[in-house]
């Protein structure tokens, strides 16, 4: 699972109000080659929750990241290369995922989140 994936997934169990971000527990990381688009990059920038991706990012073991950016960091090769690999190179490979209100995990194998709620979480 992406960084990108993590940062758009939430909790939806009934009754939570605060299911993002998720946290990651890390069992397994992988890096997978993909190759670079800036205008990719440019178009996603604005979608990302930039603390939640961060914080992410260190989870899995990946600190180059800025605390705080505005888009004029796009303007930045170094900045565009470090966003790139955080994005989309960073893969949660087996682990979990935990709602950060009712403690909930949901487990991640073989780089795929399991977000399927028991019936009574429905």
């Amino acid at each position: 699972m992406r960084l990108l994936t993590h940062n758009m997934l939430s909790s939806n169990i009934k009754g939570v109000s605060n299911g993002f971000p998720l946290r990651i527990e890390v069992e397994k990381v992988v890096e997978k080659q993909v190759d670079f688009n800036a205008d990719f990059l440019h178009n996603m920038f604005p979608k990302i929750e930039w603390k939640a991706f961060v914080d992410a990012a260190k989870t899995v073991g990946y600190a180059e990241l800025p605390e705080e950016v505005d888009s004029s960091a796009l303007e930045s090769e170094e900045f565009l290369n470090k966003f790139h690999h955080a994005l989309l190179e960073l893969h949660l490979e087996e682990g979990a995922l935990v709602c950060p209100e009712t403690g909930r995990r949901f487990p991640v194998s073989k780089g795929i989140p399991n977000m399927l709620l028991h019936e009574d979480e429905v």
